[in-house]
């Protein structure tokens, strides 16, 4: 059973939140590019195709934690977070809240917050959503394993910005910053997001 959590200082459930997965308005459809690197993707929406970085593994139909890939599947973007103190609220229809600095994800499968935000601090293994670097200026959170949770089946499946090197993720999907302000006005809670193996 998904616990109660209070992202967005409501009495909201992830399980709630999953049911906003009604039919689709907007289709983001993900693939590999061809070619050599694994982590180079394109993403197209409407008739407009956008160079993306996926997990340094590529896609996987089966993913594992911490195998570096992004799983391919059909999934409901659920919200987001963006970084108050560095951009301007994004215009869209997805539920965003702002970062705050005791704002976590856990992804250690041993802990009964997999794969769900949590408060830091944490003693059990998170990633820190208040990041140093631009990733998580706007992310988006996908239901990849979220209602139910699947211990070891991978956590923070999100969609990010890429790195200003256009590093491999670590198993989401990321466009360049740019890409995402013209995007975000185009999708809401009805969107969905195909990633092709």
């Amino acid at each position: 059973m998904t616990r109660a959590c209070d992202l967005f200082n409501q009495n909201v459930k992830i399980s709630e939140v999953a049911v906003l997965k009604a039919k689709s308005s907007t289709q983001i459809m993900v693939k590999r590019k061809p070619g050599r690197n694994p982590a180079a993707g394109l993403l197209m929406i409407g008739n407009r195709a956008i160079s993306c970085r996926l997990g340094r593994s590529g896609i996987r139909c089966r993913k594992v934690e911490g195998d570096g890939s992004t799983p391919a599947g059909k999934f409901a973007i659920l919200f987001g977070y963006y970084r108050r103190d560095r951009i301007r609220k994004p215009a869209t229809r997805i539920i965003l809240r702002n970062i705050r600095p005791e704002d976590g994800w856990c992804d250690d499968p041993g802990s009964p917050n997999y794969n769900k935000p949590v408060k830091l601090p944490l003693s059990a293994s998170h990633e820190m959503m208040c990041r140093n670097d631009r990733l998580y200026d706007v992310c988006i959170v996908l239901d990849y394993n979220i209602n139910p949770v699947i211990r070891r089946r991978g956590s923070a499946i999100f969609f990010h910005q890429t790195s200003p090197e256009l590093k491999p993720t670590e198993g989401c999907v990321a466009i360049d910053p740019k890409e995402m302000r013209r995007l975000l006005p185009m999708v809401s809670n009805k969107t969905v997001v195909r990633i092709l193996p």
